[in-house]
């Protein structure tokens, strides 16, 4: 018998999409949010039988929602991550529920093993994480290193088409380090900032995107886990007048005026889709990694992937998807709280994404 999964924001922009590759397999899933009409429509939407809607406050009615809906497992997507704390996860925990979060907060994700010891006391896995970074990026590592004695620098980014769907969380994620000191990473020989370092990066297909520093749990997760000596990390908007105007804004905050970048993501989210009509739907990744091969002699590897027609924001959510799905199945072996690195393969990862026009480069 498959458990159900509750989904908390499950009409969100990464919501609705493991929702619908849940149900699409045979997982029964809960919509969750505070808006009852959209959670409505949104479980009304998929195959019929699979799907129901809850509305509540994750903040205040949690614990009794759980209790009454009886979940195997809670896919939490209701960013942004950079300010929250593991309320959510500890209620899991208590529940007897499995937990799983899209988290791209540095702080957030890295420190999750704080819950670690109630985790494995309560039976259950809390995983942080289960998204682009580390997941994807920990898969592409663990399927290349064979071919490296050492691995010493990684050098990677993301970059999403224009008309590519984008939510407001994610967006008051980026603008919270903005201009902003990032903390100190491997291979960090002078201090870093959020959205600075502008630098070109060629991918195959979309051509050349700029690119800036941007601040992820990965610094500190992968050279931990993969003896890194360098690592790198950047994200970059289709457009120059975008990208380069945050840059502008960049070193206003870095300066030291008082600009409060999330509290305005509403309307400058809302100023950036004017722009639709100038982009495409097209955005990828890259993963540059280096070091000595197997003989001993300087190795580099490069590999891209590429989303088309608007199907990047599915890349993002298969991590949350292929452990959701285990979790309903009883198929989930892991107990205790950990970040999202090598849980999942670069074959499932793939296999997941062979529906959508998403191609993978290795050079």
């Amino acid at each position: 018998m498959t458990g159900r999964v509750l989904i908390l924001g499950g009409y969100g922009n990464f919501g609705k999409r493991i929702a619908r590759a849940l149900t699409a397999s045979g997982a029964p899933v809960i919509i969750a949010g505070r808006d009852e009409g959209r959670a409505k429509a949104e479980a009304a939407a998929l195959p019929r039988g699979l799907a129901e809607a809850v509305a509540f406050d994750v903040r205040l009615d949690l614990r009794r929602h759980l209790d009454e809906v009886q979940p195997v497992v809670v896919v939490n997507t209701c960013g942004p991550f950079q300010t929250s704390d593991y309320g959510v996860a500890k209620t899991c925990i208590d529940a007897g529920i499995h937990y799983i979060d899209l988290a791209d907060g540095r702080d957030f994700v890295t420190g999750i093993k704080a819950v670690d010891a109630q985790a494995r006391g309560g039976g259950v896995a809390v995983i942080s994480g289960a998204s682009t970074v580390p997941a994807l990026s920990s898969a592409v590592i663990e399927h290349l290193r064979p071919q490296f004695s050492e691995l010493h620098t990684l050098r990677f980014g993301i970059s999403p088409g224009q008309k590519a769907e984008r939510g407001l969380a994610t967006t008051q994620g980026i603008l919270s380090y903005v201009g902003r000191p990032l903390r100190a990473f491997a291979g960090d020989d002078a201090p870093s900032y959020g959205w600075q370092n502008v630098h070109r990066q060629r991918f195959p297909v979309l051509g050349p995107r700029w690119m800036a520093n941007c601040d992820i749990p990965d610094l500190d997760l992968l050279p931990e886990t993969y003896g890194l000596r360098s690592i790198r990390f950047s994200a970059g908007l289709e457009l120059a007048p975008l990208h380069l105007g945050l840059w502008a804004l960049s070193w206003l905050v870095r300066i030291g005026l008082p600009l409060d970048l999330p509290r305005h993501a509403g309307w400058l989210l809302k100023a950036s889709n004017l722009f639709d009509p100038l982009g495409s739907a097209d955005g990828g990744m890259f993963v540059i990694l280096s070091g000595p091969g197997l003989d001993g002699r300087p190795l580099e590897r490069r590999w891209f992937i590429v989303a088309r027609r608007g199907e990047g924001p599915q890349i993002p959510t298969i991590p949350a998807i292929i452990l959701a799905r285990k979790a309903a199945r009883g198929e989930l072996t892991l107990r205790g709280a950990t970040a999202c690195t090598g849980l999942v393969t670069l074959e499932e990862y793939l296999a997941e994404l062979e529906p959508y026009p998403i191609e993978t480069f290795l050079e």
